[in-house]
């Protein structure tokens, strides 16, 4: 699986006011641009730009590959898609430039969609009462229900939006609006107030408020586990099978790296440890799989109102080298956690042949992780 991003950003939009366009207008000290490609750190980005802002898109050194938009936005998405053709890209996320605040649990909900649908995309169910207006005056009420804000990013996977949008003749709202017209089932997904898209002045301050209560709060914790080895032939190390001449010795598959990520996010949350939560009392957890207890503690931090903004995992031994398999681990750790690979950090290290590590008795494991408000 590889995915990219598209992010529009060729408008000329006025309501927003400014000399600028509003993708480039001034947000938290940075441009608005600059938050949204940040949201994608990590990412394959594609920025669809007007041919005017060339220089400052490239002044913004991220990376990201530019391509020129079209007059209208499908024209513009119709290019960067055009600009991935041939590409060992297989999923894609179109997003609008205008929209800064994306965050990680959004994004993973969206992904983790396509596994069952060929598009997904965020929206808000309407909860205000609609009315009807003429001349000023209230003409009537419309039934609100199965109504829907729309939301960006949306999820497509690559050829069929690539299809899709060759096959229209223009003129789409957004890329739902094209998929539909190829015939496409898009999933609705849940999505998230503060993914506010800026569109008049007001909505600057709105998104200033959302950024410094992001940069606010912030929590920390770290985990620390220790498991013994014992007879086998395999460990399971954040969530990779390891060949090895023994095995770990644990209540549950002793992957010693996930517990510790796991006790870390919990911790900062202050919310205990696995014991707390799993006992190992209690039998039904006997031999289980750790991403399920990492996967527990996800959902508490998401449930929260955190998100993840990175985490660390050392892990302490003398054998089996864990370099062969350190992508491999940090991929799964992030697919565990709906996460973006970039914000996920796999290291080891040895004692120096010291202590039970460095006799083989065992493997440690130290854990960091970050949390931010969602």
């Amino acid at each position: 699986m590889s995915i990219a991003v598209i992010i529009v950003a060729a408008g000329r939009g006025t309501r927003a006011g400014g000399d600028v366009p509003k993708q480039w207008q001034t947000l938290a000290g940075q441009p608005v641009l600059a938050h949204t490609l940040a949201a994608f750190a990590g990412m394959d980005v594609v920025l669809a730009i007007h041919p005017e802002d060339r220089a400052r898109a490239e002044a913004l050194g991220t990376g990201a590959r530019l391509v020129e938009g079209g007059p209208t936005r499908d024209a513009s998405v119709r290019a960067a898609l055009e600009a991935l053709a041939g590409s060992a890209v297989t999923q894609v996320l179109i997003h609008d430039g205008a929209r800064p605040l994306p965050s990680p649990a959004l994004i993973g909900r969206l992904v983790a969609a396509l596994d069952d649908h060929p598009g997904a995309a965020p929206a808000l169910a309407v909860t205000d009462a609609l009315w009807r207006g003429e001349a000023g005056l209230v003409a009537g009420t419309q039934d609100r229900s199965g109504l829907y804000r729309a939301q960006t990013p949306q999820a497509f996977r690559f050829e069929a939006i690539l299809a899709a949008h060759r096959a229209h003749p223009g003129g789409a709202a957004d890329d739902v609006e094209v998929a539909r017209a190829a015939g496409l089932d898009v999933a609705i997904v849940e999505g998230d107030e503060q993914n506010l898209k800026l569109t008049f002045p007001g909505d600057f301050a709105r998104g200033e408020a959302i950024l410094k209560g992001r940069m606010m709060d912030v929590r920390l914790g770290n985990g620390y586990d220790v498991h013994a080895f014992c007879d086998g032939d395999h460990v399971w190390l954040c969530g990779v099978k390891v060949t090895h001449s023994k095995g770990l010795l644990g209540h549950s598959d002793a992957d010693v790296g996930m517990h510790a990520l796991t006790d870390a996010i919990y911790g900062a949350l202050a919310e205990g440890d696995i014991g707390r939560h799993f006992p190992p009392s209690d039998p039904q957890w006997k031999g289980a799989a750790s991403h399920i207890f990492l996967a527990h503690a996800v959902h508490l931090m998401t449930k929260r109102g955190y998100r993840l903004a990175n985490c660390d995992v050392t892990l302490v031994c003398e054998r089996p080298k864990i370099g062969p398999h350190a992508i491999a681990m940090q991929g799964e750790l992030a697919r565990i956690m709906g996460v973006d690979v970039g914000l996920v950090s796999v290291k080891a290290t040895t004692s120096e042949r010291l202590g039970f590590t460095g006799r083989e008795e065992g493997i440690a494991a130290i854990a960091t992780a970050a949390l931010v408000r969602a």
